[in-house]
């Protein structure tokens, strides 16, 4: 079983020219549960994912994955595995290729590849070009190629996009299981019920900032709060 690597945010601060996308962001994502990351679009949560996966390099502050930056990790794969939006794949590659190409790159056995298209569901498309993919299936793909290395790690980013129902709770089962094994889930999404029912522990980020830290029942608490309702014709919703 791949041992959980802990996930270290420093003080991580992100300027792009005028605009502080993270701003003195300070975090530890701890294995063995599922780590919501959450906030608005643009709230700065992928920009602080692709900062930790070696994307994108901090203005200030430390990113790392078990006390070793991206960029020093000699097989990567192998450490932690990342789903990423916006992934682009060669059209008319097949999966099976894909992720071959990403096995003899990190030293990992060929026979994993089916292993993983297998868990992710798409055990008869290894053959089937990318370029006909549905949303879906590559978003499974991408989840086949995070899983690629057994890794200890894992970082989705808005892992439900393109899943229907079915692939939703599939992806929310898979993202328990692999909590329960002992491995690091951290999960970025700007929908609180996307995560509420899987997530232990929850990260909130709003413009840059860190602005809660805490376990999930802080946000799942019925008595935490109320809804305001309001109208322009009050009168008249009262007599609806």
């Amino acid at each position: 079983m791949p041992e959980g690597q802990v996930l270290e945010f420093t003080h991580v601060t992100k300027r792009f020219n005028e605009v502080t996308a993270v701003s003195d962001f300070s975090a530890r994502v701890e294995p063995g549960a599922v780590t919501a990351f959450l906030g608005p679009n643009g709230a700065g949560k992928t920009t602080s994912l692709r900062i930790l996966l070696g994307q994108v390099r901090a203005t200030s502050g430390t990113a790392t994955i078990g006390g070793t930056a991206y960029a020093e990790l000699r097989q990567p794969l192998r450490t932690i595995g990342s789903v990423l939006e916006e992934t682009v794949y060669r059209p008319r590659r097949t999966a099976e290729r894909q992720l071959t190409i990403a096995a003899k790159a990190n030293g990992i056995p060929l026979a994993r590849v089916g292993e993983v298209l297998s868990l992710v569901g798409l055990e008869g498309e290894g053959d089937s070009r990318i370029g006909g993919f549905s949303l879906g299936m590559r978003q499974r793909l991408s989840v086949a190629h995070a899983l690629l290395g057994d890794p200890g790690a894992l970082v989705f980013d808005e892992p439900a996009n393109g899943l229907d129902p079915e692939g939703i709770r599939w992806m929310r089962l898979l993202m328990r299981r692999l909590a329960d094994e002992g491995r690091t889930m951290l999960v970025s999404s700007h929908v609180l019920s996307e995560v509420e029912q899987v997530a232990d522990n929850v990260l909130v980020l709003s413009k840059g900032r860190l602005v809660l830290s805490s376990g999930i029942e802080t946000l799942a608490d019925p008595k935490g709060g109320s809804v305001v309702v309001d109208a322009a014709d009050r009168g008249r919703s009262r007599r609806r």
